[in-house]
Protein backbone atom coordinates (compact mmCIF):
# COMPACT_ATOMS: atom_id res chain seq x y z
CA UNK A 1 0.00 0.00 0.00
CA UNK A 2 1.34 3.48 -0.96
CA UNK A 3 0.04 6.21 1.35
CA UNK A 4 1.06 9.80 0.65
CA UNK A 5 0.93 12.34 3.82
CA UNK A 6 0.37 16.22 3.75
CA UNK A 7 0.66 18.59 6.12
CA UNK A 8 -1.02 21.72 4.03
CA UNK A 9 -2.53 25.15 4.44
CA UNK A 10 -0.58 25.75 7.32
CA UNK A 11 3.44 26.53 8.00
CA UNK A 12 6.00 24.13 6.99
CA UNK A 13 3.98 22.89 4.34
CA UNK A 14 5.50 18.95 3.68
CA UNK A 15 4.64 15.60 2.18
CA UNK A 16 5.58 12.25 2.88
CA UNK A 17 5.34 9.02 1.32
CA UNK A 18 5.08 5.42 2.59
CA UNK A 19 4.92 2.11 1.26
CA UNK A 20 3.82 -1.12 2.96
CA UNK A 21 3.99 0.65 6.35
CA UNK A 22 7.73 2.07 5.47
CA UNK A 23 8.70 5.74 5.36
CA UNK A 24 10.26 6.41 1.57
CA UNK A 25 10.99 9.82 1.45
CA UNK A 26 9.99 13.37 3.18
CA UNK A 27 10.51 16.72 2.14
CA UNK A 28 9.18 20.50 3.33
CA UNK A 29 7.60 22.80 0.86
CA UNK A 30 10.08 25.13 1.98
CA UNK A 31 13.63 23.43 0.87
CA UNK A 32 12.03 23.46 -3.10
CA UNK A 33 10.82 27.08 -3.29
CA UNK A 34 13.32 28.38 -0.93
CA UNK A 35 10.44 30.15 1.47
CA UNK A 36 11.29 29.26 4.80
CA UNK A 37 8.30 27.96 6.74
CA UNK A 38 6.20 27.74 3.87
CA UNK A 39 2.81 27.79 4.13
CA UNK A 40 0.16 26.55 1.78
CA UNK A 41 -0.39 23.44 -0.71
CA UNK A 42 2.73 21.66 -0.87
CA UNK A 43 2.51 21.09 -4.67
CA UNK A 44 6.77 21.01 -5.45
CA UNK A 45 6.74 18.55 -1.92
CA UNK A 46 4.55 15.89 -3.47
CA UNK A 47 6.01 15.59 -6.63
CA UNK A 48 9.38 15.26 -5.01
CA UNK A 49 8.34 12.10 -2.61
CA UNK A 50 7.10 10.58 -5.41
CA UNK A 51 9.95 10.84 -7.45
CA UNK A 52 12.10 9.47 -4.76
CA UNK A 53 9.92 6.96 -4.30
CA UNK A 54 9.83 5.83 -8.15
CA UNK A 55 5.80 6.37 -7.97
CA UNK A 56 3.12 8.64 -9.94
CA UNK A 57 0.05 9.99 -8.08
CA UNK A 58 -2.19 7.06 -9.83
CA UNK A 59 -0.35 4.38 -7.63
CA UNK A 60 -1.48 6.05 -4.32
CA UNK A 61 -3.94 4.30 -2.87
CA UNK A 62 -4.74 6.71 0.48
CA UNK A 63 -4.06 10.54 0.87
CA UNK A 64 -3.69 11.24 4.19
CA UNK A 65 -4.09 14.68 5.68
CA UNK A 66 -3.23 15.80 9.28
CA UNK A 67 -6.25 18.07 9.91
CA UNK A 68 -9.89 16.63 10.88
CA UNK A 69 -12.74 19.98 11.50
CA UNK A 70 -14.47 17.13 13.15
CA UNK A 71 -12.12 16.42 15.68
CA UNK A 72 -13.06 17.71 19.42
CA UNK A 73 -16.26 18.78 18.44
CA UNK A 74 -18.09 19.12 21.79
CA UNK A 75 -15.29 21.74 22.87
CA UNK A 76 -15.23 23.35 19.57
CA UNK A 77 -19.01 23.98 20.08
CA UNK A 78 -18.59 25.12 23.69
CA UNK A 79 -16.13 27.60 22.64
CA UNK A 80 -17.59 29.42 19.48
CA UNK A 81 -20.88 30.26 22.05
CA UNK A 82 -19.25 31.70 24.31
CA UNK A 83 -16.81 33.61 21.63
CA UNK A 84 -18.62 34.39 18.90
CA UNK A 85 -16.55 37.86 18.14
CA UNK A 86 -13.32 36.42 18.17
CA UNK A 87 -14.15 33.28 16.24
CA UNK A 88 -15.96 35.39 13.84
CA UNK A 89 -12.83 37.59 13.30
CA UNK A 90 -11.10 34.24 12.30
CA UNK A 91 -13.79 32.59 10.30
CA UNK A 92 -12.69 34.01 6.88
CA UNK A 93 -9.36 32.75 6.93
CA UNK A 94 -10.68 29.30 8.44
CA UNK A 95 -13.02 29.22 5.78
CA UNK A 96 -10.27 29.71 3.23
CA UNK A 97 -8.21 27.37 4.49
CA UNK A 98 -11.37 24.46 4.11
CA UNK A 99 -12.25 25.60 0.49
CA UNK A 100 -8.44 24.47 0.05
CA UNK A 101 -8.80 21.54 1.85
CA UNK A 102 -12.15 20.54 0.23
CA UNK A 103 -9.79 21.09 -3.26
CA UNK A 104 -7.03 18.49 -2.49
CA UNK A 105 -8.23 16.31 -5.20
CA UNK A 106 -7.81 19.28 -7.88
CA UNK A 107 -4.32 20.52 -5.67
CA UNK A 108 -2.81 16.90 -6.31
CA UNK A 109 -3.64 16.61 -10.15
CA UNK A 110 -2.47 19.94 -10.93
CA UNK A 111 0.60 19.52 -8.90
CA UNK A 112 1.33 16.16 -10.74
CA UNK A 113 0.58 16.93 -14.11
CA UNK A 114 -2.09 14.37 -14.28
CA UNK A 115 -5.68 13.82 -14.67
CA UNK A 116 -8.32 13.31 -12.35
CA UNK A 117 -9.21 9.68 -13.58
CA UNK A 118 -5.99 9.00 -12.40
CA UNK A 119 -5.79 10.12 -9.02
CA UNK A 120 -7.91 7.32 -7.26
CA UNK A 121 -6.60 7.49 -4.03
CA UNK A 122 -9.21 8.27 -1.25
CA UNK A 123 -8.46 11.06 1.14
CA UNK A 124 -8.70 10.16 5.02
CA UNK A 125 -8.53 13.12 7.34
CA UNK A 126 -6.75 12.90 10.42
CA UNK A 127 -6.40 14.93 14.07
CA UNK A 128 -3.35 17.09 13.80
CA UNK A 129 -2.21 15.75 17.39
CA UNK A 130 -2.66 12.02 16.10
CA UNK A 131 -0.42 12.57 13.94
CA UNK A 132 2.38 14.34 15.79
CA UNK A 133 2.06 11.57 18.21
CA UNK A 134 2.27 8.54 15.34
CA UNK A 135 4.94 10.67 13.87
CA UNK A 136 6.61 9.58 17.24
CA UNK A 137 5.40 6.62 18.34
CA UNK A 138 5.52 4.26 15.52
CA UNK A 139 9.00 5.22 14.63
CA UNK A 140 10.36 4.65 18.02
CA UNK A 141 11.82 1.29 19.46
CA UNK A 142 9.44 1.33 22.15
CA UNK A 143 6.72 -1.60 21.48
CA UNK A 144 5.07 0.16 24.47
CA UNK A 145 5.22 3.93 25.62
CA UNK A 146 4.04 7.09 27.08
CA UNK A 147 2.97 9.93 24.50
CA UNK A 148 3.61 14.09 24.82
CA UNK A 149 2.40 16.38 22.10
CA UNK A 150 2.61 19.70 22.62
CA UNK A 151 2.10 23.19 20.08
CA UNK A 152 0.58 25.98 19.55
CA UNK A 153 -2.56 24.73 18.66
CA UNK A 154 -4.21 22.05 16.20
CA UNK A 155 -7.45 20.69 15.59
CA UNK A 156 -8.58 22.94 18.86
CA UNK A 157 -5.86 21.36 21.20
CA UNK A 158 -2.52 22.07 22.01
CA UNK A 159 -1.41 19.35 24.16
CA UNK A 160 -2.04 15.35 24.13
CA UNK A 161 -1.61 12.86 27.06
CA UNK A 162 -1.60 8.66 25.19
CA UNK A 163 0.05 5.79 25.35
CA UNK A 164 1.08 3.63 22.39
CA UNK A 165 1.49 0.10 22.43
CA UNK A 166 2.17 -2.45 19.16
CA UNK A 167 -0.20 -0.55 16.28
CA UNK A 168 -2.18 1.35 18.99
CA UNK A 169 -2.33 5.40 20.12
CA UNK A 170 -4.66 5.47 22.83
CA UNK A 171 -5.45 9.04 23.93
CA UNK A 172 -6.03 9.56 27.47
CA UNK A 173 -6.55 13.68 27.68
CA UNK A 174 -6.24 17.09 26.01
CA UNK A 175 -5.67 20.46 26.66
CA UNK A 176 -7.64 22.57 24.44
CA UNK A 177 -8.14 26.13 22.85
CA UNK A 178 -7.58 28.59 24.04
CA UNK A 179 -4.57 27.10 26.64
CA UNK A 180 -1.35 25.96 25.37
CA UNK A 181 2.34 26.03 26.16
CA UNK A 182 2.94 26.74 22.48
CA UNK A 183 0.92 29.75 22.59
CA UNK A 184 2.67 31.22 25.69
CA UNK A 185 6.04 30.95 24.02
CA UNK A 186 5.38 32.52 20.58
CA UNK A 187 3.21 35.64 22.60
CA UNK A 188 6.10 36.28 24.70
CA UNK A 189 8.57 35.98 22.06
CA UNK A 190 6.65 38.49 19.82
CA UNK A 191 6.79 40.68 23.09
CA UNK A 192 10.45 41.03 22.97
CA UNK A 193 10.60 41.86 19.45
CA UNK A 194 10.88 38.15 18.33
CA UNK A 195 7.61 38.02 15.99
CA UNK A 196 8.33 36.46 12.94
CA UNK A 197 7.41 32.90 12.40
CA UNK A 198 9.82 30.50 14.01
CA UNK A 199 12.05 32.55 16.61
CA UNK A 200 10.98 30.31 19.51
CA UNK A 201 14.79 28.57 18.48
CA UNK A 202 16.29 32.13 19.14
CA UNK A 203 14.63 33.35 22.30
CA UNK A 204 15.80 29.68 23.84
CA UNK A 205 19.29 30.96 22.94
CA UNK A 206 18.55 34.21 24.40
CA UNK A 207 17.27 32.95 27.83
CA UNK A 208 20.94 31.63 29.39
CA UNK A 209 22.40 35.57 29.00
CA UNK A 210 19.16 36.43 31.20
CA UNK A 211 18.47 35.94 34.86
CA UNK A 212 14.63 34.38 35.93
CA UNK A 213 13.72 37.32 38.19
CA UNK A 214 10.28 37.48 36.37
CA UNK A 215 9.50 33.95 37.65
CA UNK A 216 7.19 34.93 39.87
CA UNK A 217 4.94 37.24 36.72
CA UNK A 218 5.34 33.62 34.80
CA UNK A 219 3.73 31.98 37.53
CA UNK A 220 0.80 33.95 37.02
CA UNK A 221 0.76 33.93 33.39
CA UNK A 222 1.06 29.83 33.39
CA UNK A 223 -0.84 28.13 36.50
CA UNK A 224 0.01 24.30 37.09
CA UNK A 225 -3.01 22.46 37.96
CA UNK A 226 -3.66 19.04 38.89
CA UNK A 227 -4.74 17.57 35.63
CA UNK A 228 -2.40 20.29 33.43
CA UNK A 229 -1.94 24.00 32.98
CA UNK A 230 -3.85 27.04 32.47
CA UNK A 231 -2.93 30.26 31.00
CA UNK A 232 -4.10 33.70 32.49
CA UNK A 233 -6.14 35.19 29.82
CA UNK A 234 -6.56 38.41 31.02
CA UNK A 235 -2.39 38.71 29.47
CA UNK A 236 -3.10 37.57 26.06
CA UNK A 237 -5.44 38.02 22.87
CA UNK A 238 -5.82 34.93 20.94
CA UNK A 239 -8.97 33.65 22.56
CA UNK A 240 -10.62 37.18 21.49
CA UNK A 241 -8.95 38.38 18.32
CA UNK A 242 -8.66 34.32 17.27
CA UNK A 243 -5.69 32.40 16.04
CA UNK A 244 -5.13 33.61 12.47
CA UNK A 245 -2.22 32.86 10.40
CA UNK A 246 -1.31 34.66 7.28
CA UNK A 247 0.83 34.23 4.67
CA UNK A 248 2.16 36.79 2.11
CA UNK A 249 1.74 36.26 -1.71
CA UNK A 250 5.27 34.04 -1.45
CA UNK A 251 3.56 31.39 1.25
CA UNK A 252 5.47 33.15 3.81
CA UNK A 253 3.63 32.14 6.96
CA UNK A 254 2.94 35.31 9.88
CA UNK A 255 0.57 35.75 12.77
CA UNK A 256 -0.57 39.04 14.54
CA UNK A 257 0.23 39.57 18.24
CA UNK A 258 -1.11 37.51 20.64
CA UNK A 259 -0.42 40.31 23.96
CA UNK A 260 -2.81 42.31 25.37
CA UNK A 261 -2.10 45.13 27.68
CA UNK A 262 -1.90 43.77 30.79
CA UNK A 263 1.59 42.30 29.33
CA UNK A 264 2.64 45.32 29.26
CA UNK A 265 1.45 46.29 32.40
CA UNK A 266 3.53 42.91 34.18
CA UNK A 267 6.69 43.80 32.06
CA UNK A 268 6.67 47.30 30.70
CA UNK A 269 6.56 48.52 27.04
CA UNK A 270 7.43 45.37 24.50
CA UNK A 271 10.50 45.51 22.40
CA UNK A 272 10.56 46.51 18.82
CA UNK A 273 12.55 44.07 15.99
CA UNK A 274 15.42 45.68 15.56
CA UNK A 275 15.88 47.57 18.72
CA UNK A 276 18.43 46.69 21.29
CA UNK A 277 18.15 43.84 23.78
CA UNK A 278 17.91 45.08 26.58
CA UNK A 279 18.71 43.22 30.09
CA UNK A 280 14.97 43.14 30.47
CA UNK A 281 14.36 41.24 27.47
CA UNK A 282 17.29 38.80 28.45
CA UNK A 283 15.59 38.30 31.91
CA UNK A 284 11.66 37.87 30.23
CA UNK A 285 13.49 34.79 27.80
CA UNK A 286 15.33 33.51 30.70
CA UNK A 287 12.01 33.17 32.93
CA UNK A 288 9.55 32.23 30.09
CA UNK A 289 12.34 29.20 29.26
CA UNK A 290 12.41 28.54 33.11
CA UNK A 291 8.58 28.58 33.64
CA UNK A 292 8.53 26.62 30.30
CA UNK A 293 10.57 23.71 31.48
CA UNK A 294 8.72 23.68 34.81
CA UNK A 295 5.51 23.16 32.81
CA UNK A 296 7.33 20.47 31.08
CA UNK A 297 8.18 18.33 33.41
CA UNK A 298 5.41 18.85 35.56
CA UNK A 299 3.48 17.28 32.75
CA UNK A 300 5.44 14.67 32.16
CA UNK A 301 5.89 13.51 35.46
CA UNK A 302 1.78 13.59 35.91
CA UNK A 303 1.88 11.32 32.44
CA UNK A 304 4.81 9.04 34.13
CA UNK A 305 2.59 8.50 37.14
CA UNK A 306 -0.56 7.87 35.36
CA UNK A 307 0.82 5.42 32.96
CA UNK A 308 3.75 4.06 35.32
CA UNK A 309 5.90 3.75 32.02
CA UNK A 310 9.43 4.93 31.67
CA UNK A 311 10.09 5.10 27.51
CA UNK A 312 8.69 8.72 26.04
CA UNK A 313 7.27 9.61 22.72
CA UNK A 314 7.40 13.63 22.34
CA UNK A 315 6.49 15.85 19.02
CA UNK A 316 4.82 18.86 18.55
CA UNK A 317 6.40 22.14 18.18
CA UNK A 318 7.21 22.52 21.56
CA UNK A 319 9.29 19.08 21.63
CA UNK A 320 11.96 21.53 19.29
CA UNK A 321 12.75 22.87 23.02
CA UNK A 322 16.40 20.91 23.63
CA UNK A 323 16.48 22.74 26.45
CA UNK A 324 13.23 21.63 28.09
CA UNK A 325 13.47 17.68 26.24
CA UNK A 326 16.86 17.93 28.68
CA UNK A 327 15.56 18.54 31.43
CA UNK A 328 13.17 15.80 31.16
CA UNK A 329 15.89 13.32 31.52
CA UNK A 330 17.23 14.72 34.38
CA UNK A 331 13.70 15.59 36.65
CA UNK A 332 11.70 13.34 35.51
CA UNK A 333 11.33 9.28 35.85
CA UNK A 334 11.30 8.50 32.25
CA UNK A 335 14.68 6.75 31.36
CA UNK A 336 14.80 7.00 27.55
CA UNK A 337 12.70 9.53 25.33
CA UNK A 338 12.04 8.96 21.49
CA UNK A 339 11.35 12.71 19.30
CA UNK A 340 10.79 12.50 15.84
CA UNK A 341 13.11 14.32 13.54
CA UNK A 342 10.58 16.40 12.69
CA UNK A 343 8.91 17.50 15.68
CA UNK A 344 6.60 20.38 14.54
CA UNK A 345 3.94 20.78 12.00
CA UNK A 346 5.89 19.50 9.19
CA UNK A 347 5.98 16.12 10.79
CA UNK A 348 2.41 15.74 10.64
CA UNK A 349 2.73 14.78 6.94
CA UNK A 350 4.60 11.67 8.08
CA UNK A 351 2.34 11.16 11.17
CA UNK A 352 -0.79 11.92 9.00
CA UNK A 353 0.78 8.82 6.82
CA UNK A 354 2.34 6.79 9.66
CA UNK A 355 -1.45 6.70 11.42
CA UNK A 356 -3.13 5.33 8.69
CA UNK A 357 -0.44 2.96 7.85
CA UNK A 358 -0.07 1.63 11.32
CA UNK A 359 -3.11 1.79 13.52
CA UNK A 360 -5.94 2.00 10.92
CA UNK A 361 -4.39 -0.99 8.37
CA UNK A 362 -2.26 -2.89 10.87
CA UNK A 363 1.15 -2.63 8.61
CA UNK A 364 4.49 -3.59 10.25
CA UNK A 365 6.24 -0.75 12.49
CA UNK A 366 9.90 0.22 11.63
CA UNK A 367 12.15 2.15 13.38
CA UNK A 368 13.40 5.39 12.26
CA UNK A 369 16.73 5.84 13.18
CA UNK A 370 18.12 8.47 10.61
CA UNK A 371 16.66 11.60 9.25
CA UNK A 372 17.74 11.53 5.61
CA UNK A 373 14.56 10.96 3.89
CA UNK A 374 14.84 14.06 1.11
CA UNK A 375 15.90 14.76 -2.25
CA UNK A 376 19.79 12.67 -3.20
CA UNK A 377 22.44 14.11 -5.80
CA UNK A 378 24.95 11.77 -7.71
CA UNK A 379 28.62 13.05 -8.54
CA UNK A 380 27.62 13.24 -12.19
CA UNK A 381 24.73 15.61 -11.02
CA UNK A 382 27.33 17.23 -8.56
CA UNK A 383 29.96 17.45 -11.71
CA UNK A 384 27.69 19.73 -13.46
CA UNK A 385 27.39 22.17 -11.28
CA UNK A 386 31.35 22.49 -10.27
CA UNK A 387 32.06 22.44 -14.13
CA UNK A 388 29.76 25.81 -13.78
CA UNK A 389 32.76 27.32 -11.43
CA UNK A 390 35.20 29.77 -12.32
CA UNK A 391 38.68 27.98 -12.21
CA UNK A 392 40.33 30.97 -11.23
CA UNK A 393 38.41 31.83 -8.29
CA UNK A 394 38.39 28.06 -6.89
CA UNK A 395 40.46 24.42 -6.95
CA UNK A 396 38.57 21.38 -7.07
CA UNK A 397 39.43 17.88 -6.77
CA UNK A 398 37.77 14.48 -7.21
CA UNK A 399 39.10 12.37 -4.88
CA UNK A 400 38.04 8.86 -3.25
CA UNK A 401 36.42 8.42 0.24
CA UNK A 402 39.30 7.91 2.53
CA UNK A 403 41.46 10.94 0.98
CA UNK A 404 38.05 13.29 0.79
CA UNK A 405 38.10 12.45 4.35
CA UNK A 406 41.48 12.80 5.50
CA UNK A 407 41.46 16.38 2.95
CA UNK A 408 38.21 17.54 4.74
CA UNK A 409 39.18 16.96 8.32
CA UNK A 410 42.83 18.94 7.89
CA UNK A 411 40.53 21.93 6.49
CA UNK A 412 38.73 21.60 9.68
CA UNK A 413 41.34 20.96 12.22
CA UNK A 414 43.44 24.10 10.06
CA UNK A 415 40.11 26.32 11.26
CA UNK A 416 38.36 26.83 8.30
CA UNK A 417 35.07 26.57 7.50
CA UNK A 418 33.80 23.89 5.43
CA UNK A 419 30.73 23.27 3.60
CA UNK A 420 29.73 19.66 3.41
CA UNK A 421 26.89 18.09 1.31
CA UNK A 422 26.13 14.60 0.78
CA UNK A 423 23.66 12.04 0.43
CA UNK A 424 19.79 12.77 0.94
CA UNK A 425 18.99 15.83 2.48
CA UNK A 426 17.86 15.59 6.40
CA UNK A 427 13.76 15.71 7.17
CA UNK A 428 13.72 18.12 9.58
CA UNK A 429 14.67 22.00 10.92
CA UNK A 430 18.00 20.36 11.99
CA UNK A 431 21.18 19.92 9.74
CA UNK A 432 22.30 16.39 10.87
CA UNK A 433 25.46 15.74 8.74
CA UNK A 434 24.48 16.03 5.32
CA UNK A 435 23.88 19.41 4.69
CA UNK A 436 26.02 20.82 7.22
CA UNK A 437 28.74 23.50 8.10
CA UNK A 438 31.38 22.19 9.81
CA UNK A 439 34.02 23.96 11.96
CA UNK A 440 36.39 23.26 14.60
CA UNK A 441 34.72 23.00 17.98
CA UNK A 442 38.05 24.09 19.94
CA UNK A 443 38.38 27.06 17.87
CA UNK A 444 38.31 30.34 20.42
CA UNK A 445 37.11 32.61 17.52
CA UNK A 446 35.03 30.23 15.62
CA UNK A 447 31.80 31.52 16.83
CA UNK A 448 32.46 35.35 16.13
CA UNK A 449 33.56 34.15 12.48
CA UNK A 450 30.63 31.94 11.62
CA UNK A 451 28.40 34.21 13.17
CA UNK A 452 29.57 37.57 10.94
CA UNK A 453 30.85 36.23 8.33
CA UNK A 454 29.13 33.29 7.15
CA UNK A 455 25.58 33.17 8.76
CA UNK A 456 24.90 36.84 9.36
CA UNK A 457 23.11 36.61 12.24
CA UNK A 458 22.41 37.40 16.19
CA UNK A 459 25.76 36.84 17.98
CA UNK A 460 24.30 35.34 20.32
CA UNK A 461 23.05 32.31 19.04
CA UNK A 462 25.00 29.06 19.94
CA UNK A 463 26.20 26.59 17.55
CA UNK A 464 25.96 22.69 17.90
CA UNK A 465 28.71 19.76 18.85
CA UNK A 466 28.30 16.56 16.82
CA UNK A 467 29.76 14.29 18.01
CA UNK A 468 30.82 9.88 18.03
CA UNK A 469 28.16 8.52 19.98
CA UNK A 470 30.44 6.52 21.66
CA UNK A 471 31.84 9.38 22.91
CA UNK A 472 28.98 11.18 24.72
CA UNK A 473 29.51 10.72 28.43
CA UNK A 474 32.89 11.68 28.01
CA UNK A 475 31.83 15.17 26.65
CA UNK A 476 28.49 15.71 28.06
CA UNK A 477 26.84 14.64 30.85
CA UNK A 478 24.34 12.35 29.91
CA UNK A 479 24.62 8.71 28.10
CA UNK A 480 21.33 9.30 26.30
CA UNK A 481 21.73 8.85 22.27
CA UNK A 482 20.49 12.42 20.67
CA UNK A 483 20.99 11.63 16.73
CA UNK A 484 18.17 14.57 15.67
CA UNK A 485 19.87 17.21 17.83
CA UNK A 486 16.58 17.48 19.81
CA UNK A 487 18.33 17.79 23.44
CA UNK A 488 20.45 19.72 24.79
CA UNK A 489 23.27 18.27 27.77
CA UNK A 490 25.67 20.26 30.04
CA UNK A 491 28.99 19.85 28.67
CA UNK A 492 31.40 18.28 31.40
CA UNK A 493 33.30 21.18 33.35
CA UNK A 494 36.86 19.61 32.13
CA UNK A 495 35.41 20.36 28.39
CA UNK A 496 34.81 23.58 28.30
CA UNK A 497 38.11 24.87 26.57
CA UNK A 498 38.05 21.78 24.45
CA UNK A 499 34.46 22.64 23.01
CA UNK A 500 34.32 26.55 23.35
CA UNK A 501 33.09 27.15 19.74
CA UNK A 502 29.79 24.56 20.84
CA UNK A 503 29.30 25.18 24.70
CA UNK A 504 26.76 27.68 25.61
CA UNK A 505 27.15 30.60 27.42
CA UNK A 506 25.63 28.54 30.20
CA UNK A 507 27.77 25.39 29.66
CA UNK A 508 25.10 23.27 27.59
CA UNK A 509 25.03 21.59 24.37
CA UNK A 510 22.37 20.78 21.77
CA UNK A 511 24.21 17.64 20.77
CA UNK A 512 23.75 15.27 17.85
CA UNK A 513 25.21 11.71 18.01
CA UNK A 514 26.65 10.54 15.28
CA UNK A 515 26.69 6.54 14.43
CA UNK A 516 27.84 4.83 12.08
CA UNK A 517 24.67 2.96 11.42
CA UNK A 518 22.88 6.13 10.69
CA UNK A 519 25.32 8.25 8.91
CA UNK A 520 28.29 6.47 7.69
CA UNK A 521 30.22 9.40 6.11
CA UNK A 522 29.92 11.93 8.64
CA UNK A 523 30.89 9.14 11.44
CA UNK A 524 33.96 8.96 8.85
CA UNK A 525 34.73 12.46 9.03
CA UNK A 526 34.37 13.17 12.50
CA UNK A 527 36.28 9.86 13.60
CA UNK A 528 39.13 11.37 11.02
CA UNK A 529 39.20 14.95 12.56
CA UNK A 530 39.12 13.21 16.14
CA UNK A 531 41.96 11.27 14.92
CA UNK A 532 43.74 14.76 14.09
CA UNK A 533 42.50 16.82 16.99
CA UNK A 534 42.03 14.15 19.99
CA UNK A 535 38.51 15.70 19.69
CA UNK A 536 36.11 13.48 18.94
CA UNK A 537 33.12 16.37 17.98
CA UNK A 538 32.92 18.96 15.34
CA UNK A 539 30.64 22.35 14.59
CA UNK A 540 27.55 21.91 13.21
CA UNK A 541 25.61 24.47 11.55
CA UNK A 542 22.93 24.19 8.94
CA UNK A 543 24.13 24.72 5.42
CA UNK A 544 22.23 28.26 4.63
CA UNK A 545 22.68 32.04 5.30
CA UNK A 546 19.11 33.44 6.04
CA UNK A 547 17.47 30.73 3.83
CA UNK A 548 15.75 27.37 4.31
CA UNK A 549 18.70 24.66 4.39
CA UNK A 550 20.02 24.00 0.50
CA UNK A 551 18.51 21.24 -1.44
CA UNK A 552 20.95 21.11 -4.50
CA UNK A 553 24.56 20.88 -5.30
CA UNK A 554 24.05 23.97 -7.35
CA UNK A 555 21.78 26.34 -3.80
CA UNK A 556 25.03 24.61 -1.83
CA UNK A 557 28.00 26.11 -4.18
CA UNK A 558 26.04 29.70 -4.50
CA UNK A 559 25.53 29.74 -0.86
CA UNK A 560 29.72 28.51 -0.21
CA UNK A 561 30.78 31.49 -2.92
CA UNK A 562 28.46 34.36 -1.89
CA UNK A 563 29.90 34.09 1.89
CA UNK A 564 32.80 32.99 4.00
CA UNK A 565 33.68 29.55 3.45
CA UNK A 566 36.92 28.53 2.64
CA UNK A 567 36.30 24.92 1.25
CA UNK A 568 33.15 22.73 0.18
CA UNK A 569 32.83 18.95 -0.41
CA UNK A 570 30.16 17.55 -2.40
CA UNK A 571 30.14 14.28 -2.84
CA UNK A 572 33.41 13.12 -3.52
CA UNK A 573 34.64 16.57 -5.24
CA UNK A 574 35.99 18.95 -3.06
CA UNK A 575 36.11 22.77 -3.67
CA UNK A 576 38.46 24.75 -2.11
CA UNK A 577 38.49 28.80 -2.60
CA UNK A 578 41.79 30.02 -3.71
CA UNK A 579 43.36 32.29 -0.84
CA UNK A 580 43.02 31.84 2.91
CA UNK A 581 39.61 33.64 3.40
CA UNK A 582 38.50 32.29 7.47
CA UNK A 583 41.43 31.47 8.71
CA UNK A 584 42.74 32.92 12.35
CA UNK A 585 46.07 31.95 13.70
Amino acid sequence: MLILGLNAYHADAAAAIYRDGKLVAAVAEERLNRIKHCAGFPALAVREVLRIAGATLGDVDEVAIARDSTANLKQRLGYVLRNITGVARAAQKRLQDRAGLKGLDVQLVEACGATKKQLRAKIKRVEHHLSHAASSFFHSPFERAAILTLDGFGDFASTLNATGEGNAISPMSRVFYPHSLGMLYTTICQFIGFDRYGDEGKVMGLAPLGEPRFVGEFKRLLRLTPEGFELDLACFTHHTEGVVMGADEYGSPSYGHFFSPALEKLFGAPRKRGDEITQRDKDIAASLQLRLEQAFVHLATLLQHKTQLTDLCLAGGVALNGVANGKLLEQTPFKRIYIHPAAGDDGTAVGSAAYLSHAKHKEARHQVQHAYWGSAFDDAEIKREIDKLNADEVEVRALDESTLMKETAKDIFAGKVVGWFQGAMEWGPRALGNRSIVAHPGHPQMKQILNARIKHREPFRPFAPSILAEKLSDYFESDHESPFMLMVYRTRPAKYAELCAVDHVDHTGRVQTVTSTQNRKYHALIKEFGRLSGTPVVLNTSFNENEPIVCTPGEALNCFLRNGMDTVALGNHLVRRRGNITSVS
